[in-house]
């Protein structure tokens, strides 16, 4: 990419997408397309190419996505699996069709198997059966993989797969019907904290394992891989060590301020006992994370209290 090329950033006002933009706002990068969902939807066809055929971009990072956790995979399958279908579907061959130059997929940690071995390696996908709690929003990622692995092998594209593991950080969904584990313990502790509650409920035991990856990061690894990176294998994008759910709670209890007991509701699915991404094709390529997890919580947390989600 070249400091004037018209890169365009889909799902730009996302927690994702919203961070690519600041990385490359920060590189130099000036000729950014960042339609909101007002201004086009990617779920229409029609619209979409229309916007390609406008504004002709050279470079594409495909952050759009329906997102949510447990509670909301498992409430609306059916919005997870079509939508992130559709908006793939159409962004990935208007891209082709109209000319872009390279484009980068965003998927997720969830597309391997829920038992694989750990740490997961990339070669791992479609070696097992998924995690049930989030297989519709998996089944739709390991479509768009699938769809840029197949228009690199017919049509010659240049598309690559980024799989970044458990994402938090400034822009962040805090909703608790249908926010990721990091980001909703971060409002229960604060509520609790300004309720003077005695103790915080949290879902299943607290024993799974997850890894957790500022979005700054990940912002950073995407724009290192656009420009450093062509080859139709995915790449895991993490830090390379994981934590469990009751350590991550004590941590962010910490960092907020909230000093009364952590209950755990263990009628409450855990979802994958561990997800631990082995980052050495990254870390070979020359990129490692940067941000530390206690650093990353606290910003975060600066970040929601300074906004009307901490009202």
């Amino acid at each position: 990419m070249q400091p004037n090329d018209p890169i365009f950033v889909a799902g730009c006002r996302g927690l994702v997408g919203s961070a690519i933009v600041r990385r490359l706002q920060t590189a130099g990068f000036t000729n950014l397309l960042l339609p909101g969902r007002s201004e086009l939807d990617l779920t229409d066809q029609a619209a979409v190419n229309a916007y390609f055929i406008a504004h002709q971009p050279s470079h594409l990072f495909l952050a759009a996505a329906k997102v949510g956790g447990i509670l909301a995979n498992s409430t609306y399958p059916a919005d997870f699996i079509y939508s992130n279908l559709v908006i793939q579907n159409n962004v990935i061959d208007a891209a082709l069709r109209h000319g872009v130059r390279k484009l980068a997929f965003l998927g997720s940690s969830c597309i391997y198997p829920r038992m694989a071995p750990q740490p997961i390696k990339e070669e791992y996908l479609l070696t097992g059966p998924l995690e049930p709690t989030n297989e519709w929003y998996a089944i739709a990622k390991i479509a768009g993989i699938k769809l840029c692995q197949a228009y690199r092998k017919q049509y010659g594209f240049d598309a690559i797969s980024l799989m970044p593991t458990n994402l938090y950080g400034p822009g962040d969904n805090f909703d608790l019907q249908n926010s990721h584990v990091l980001p909703a313990m971060i409002r229960k502790f604060h509520e609790a904290k300004v309720a003077g509650a005695e103790n915080v409920l949290l879902w299943g035991t607290g024993s799974p394992l997850r890894e957790f990856l500022h979005v700054d990061d990940l912002a950073d690894a995407a724009v290192f891989l656009m420009q450093n990176y062509s080859d139709e294998g995915i790449v895991n994008v993490g830090v390379g060590q994981d934590i469990s759910i009751a350590d991550l709670a004590t941590i962010v209890a910490d960092v907020v301020g909230f000093a009364g007991e952590i209950v755990y509701d263990t009628s409450k699915p855990d979802g994958t006992p561990r997800k631990l991404l082995d980052v050495s094709r990254l870390n070979s390529l020359g990129w490692q994370a940067s941000i530390p997890l206690r650093e990353g919580v606290a910003e975060t947390y600066q970040w929601y209290e300074s906004r009307d989600c901490a009202a």
